[in-house]
């Protein structure tokens, strides 16, 4: 069936067979566990450099995402052009992206790192309307840029709250961008027509093992043989971080992001900073400021308003 290219708001409209909740219920489950990833990658820390964290993550990750294409029956042959795609994918969403984030964390907090990456709409919409053709409405714009304000706020928040040499937060923002930009360009690529015809749990499963292998190669590189950590809180780290943090986080957001297009999809991004201070209010004693109400009250108008639909109900694209 010849698709239709839907070229407003920056999305890709699910059609009359896929009612909202087959997004936003998706989007509320691998937004909330994102947020909750802070708590978990903290007991990654100390032994194991952070390559080989990320290396042991998507290795197990690469594994039972094979296993779910298996018992889902999806295809794990992709052919000569899918095994590029996916060894492209794998180093810029499972390599570039998380490698740059977890050694931002050598330089800056966690909550800074958090608040920058929140950015990740800008080059999302920006790449989504020269490669997908996706044009952002007024009001995506403008909800966009309130949200913005609101994550400067946040941001203004946390380096006050954790002071660094400049160095070093340059440093830190520095790899977090390129950590941002490597997720930008996977979204948006895997959205393109010509990737969106390869089954997605083994476009999946093979750019996650593209990725550790990449990830071991840098990690050997950088610091040497693999190292171990013997207690038992950081394998079952491991384990949460492959299982739900990428198999089922990812297996819901590519959906999403080929849905409603890479703009709306890296919202997510957005709530990630509220939600860990969430936790970080009932597990940690994290007290709110006025700066940080207004701040996220300002990312959740922004995002509310930029998430409308409009009345215009353009048609959607047909399944291809």
């Amino acid at each position: 069936m010849k698709a239709r290219r839907h070229l407003d708001h920056g999305e890709l409209r699910a059609g009359p067979h896929v009612s909202m909740r087959e997004v936003a219920i998706p989007f509320i489950i691998f937004t909330a566990i994102w947020g909750s990833t802070w708590i978990v990658i903290r007991t990654q820390l100390g032994t194991v450099p952070p390559q080989w964290s990320v290396t042991y993550r998507f290795t197990v990750a690469a594994i039972a995402m094979a296993s779910l294409a298996l018992w889902r029956e999806d295809s794990l042959w992709l052919g000569r052009k899918g095994f590029l795609a996916a060894v492209f994918l794998g180093f810029t969403q499972f390599c570039l992206n998380f490698n740059a984030v977890y050694l931002a964390e050598r330089h800056i907090t966690s909550g800074v790192v958090a608040t920058v990456f929140a950015l990740l709409l800008i080059p999302a919409s920006l790449m989504g309307w020269a490669l997908l053709h996706h044009r952002p409405t007024r009001r995506f714009a403008w909800g966009s840029l309130v949200a913005v304000i609101g994550i400067a706020m946040l941001f203004l928040h946390e380096i006050r709250e954790h002071p660094a040499d400049s160095r070093q937060i340059a440093a830190g923002i520095g790899l977090t961008l390129v950590g941002m930009l490597g997720a930008a360009i996977a979204n948006v690529v895997q959205a393109r027509p010509e990737i969106r015809k390869f089954p997605l749990f083994g476009l999946l499963a093979w750019s996650m093992a593209a990725g550790a292998l990449i990830d071991g190669v840098i990690a050997f590189a950088m610091t040497g043989p693999p190292v171990f950590d013997p207690r038992p809180a950081y394998w079952l780290g491991v384990l949460y971080l492959a299982l739900f943090a990428s198999v089922l986080t990812f297996s819901l957001y590519y959906p999403v992001v080929r849905k409603i297009g890479p703009a709306k999809a890296s919202y997510s991004s957005v709530l990630v900073p509220i939600i860990a201070m969430g936790f970080s209010t009932a597990f940690e004693d994290y007290h709110w400021t006025g700066l940080t109400i207004a701040g996220a009250l300002l990312a959740l108008g922004g995002m509310a308003a930029a998430m409308r639909k409009d009345r215009s109900g353009v048609a959607a694209p047909d399944a291809a």
